[in-house]
């Protein structure tokens, strides 16, 4: 597979190659992908960037404070142009993981916008300040956020899961390319154990409430995969329903919630044995490997 060739290039050499990908593709996008959403909540704000021809940054907000994080921003200036309209003052990048289409605008936003604190889990990344490892904390004004190792897209992935203190409030997490709405990342640098331990036990444990918040706009794709692994699975069809005129309004899919996951998500559902059936296993991490392999060659 090309995508699986190019990453195992030299970084350098990878990361170029994916920037001029990624340029080619939006050169003759009139406009963004999905319009711009803000989700308000009780003590933070997100504000949904879409970039590029898929990707998503997230700005996330303290109300409170009006301190603000980015997530994965990749297009700099939307991010600076967002900030500015807000009056926020923008403190901190998270980065879920260090490919261009995530970490390339890293280096640019702290040239333009300096002192920022730049947070991720790989050196690879660029402009990073602060390498996070799992359970790492900090904040953003008085919001809390967890950092959550998830590594199997890439060997330093990680997502980032934030909450207000105070006990009760909304939680979201903000998954990168581990967990997509219906789907989830390819095992680039990783192993289907670890894909399993990053979805079941790291981000299913989390609050079914929890937001998430994923790093593409999938996910009519992987709920057309989801729906082949379960025909009469009735939850994938609504989801697929409700989807559908999402984007015909040009609207973001995203965010799901964790517990939503668990019901239409396919890789969050290996222990079903509707899934395991499918893909003629009798063990989670095996089926794991198997649905991510046809996955990877299914053209819907």
């Amino acid at each position: 597979m090309l995508a699986r060739f190019v990453n195992s290039l030299p970084f350098g050499l990878s990361q170029q190659i994916t920037k001029l990908y990624f340029q080619a593709l939006v050169r003759n996008q009139r406009e963004a992908h999905s319009l711009i959403e803000h989700h308000q909540y009780k003590k933070m704000d997100v504000k949904i960037l879409p970039a590029l021809q898929d990707n998503y940054m997230y700005l996330i907000v303290d109300k409170t404070t009006k301190e603000a994080a980015i997530v994965d921003p990749v297009e700099p200036k939307t991010v600076l142009k967002a900030v500015q309209e807000q009056g926020l003052k923008l403190t901190s990048v998270l980065t879920t993981h260090h490919h261009w289409d995530h970490a390339g605008g890293n280096e640019e936003l702290v040239k333009l916008h300096p002192g920022l604190e730049v947070y991720g889990g790989d050196d690879r990344i660029g402009a990073l300040t602060n390498k996070v490892e799992h359970n790492t904390r900090f904040n953003i004004g008085h919001l809390n956020v967890q950092c959550l190792f998830t590594p199997c897209h890439t060997s330093g992935h990680i997502c980032y899961f934030v909450t207000s203190p105070e006990e009760g409030n909304e939680s979201v997490v903000f998954t990168g390319d581990t967990l997509f709405l219906g789907g989830c990342g390819r095992f680039f640098e990783g192993t289907a154990d670890q894909m399993y331990r990053a979805l079941i036990t790291v981000l299913g444990t989390l609050p079914d409430h929890t937001k998430v918040f994923c790093g593409h706009e999938y996910t009519l794709q992987n709920l057309k995969f989801a729906s082949h692994v379960e025909p009469s699975n009735e939850e994938v069809k609504k989801k697929i329903e409700w989807s559908t005129e999402r984007r015909q309004e040009g609207l973001p899919t995203v965010p799901s919630t964790i517990a939503e996951e668990k019901l239409y998500n396919p890789f969050m559902r290996v222990t079903q044995p509707t899934v395991m059936k499918f893909a003629n296993c009798t063990d989670a991490i095996q089926t794991m490997k198997t649905i991510r392999s046809f996955k990877d060659s299914f053209k819907g």
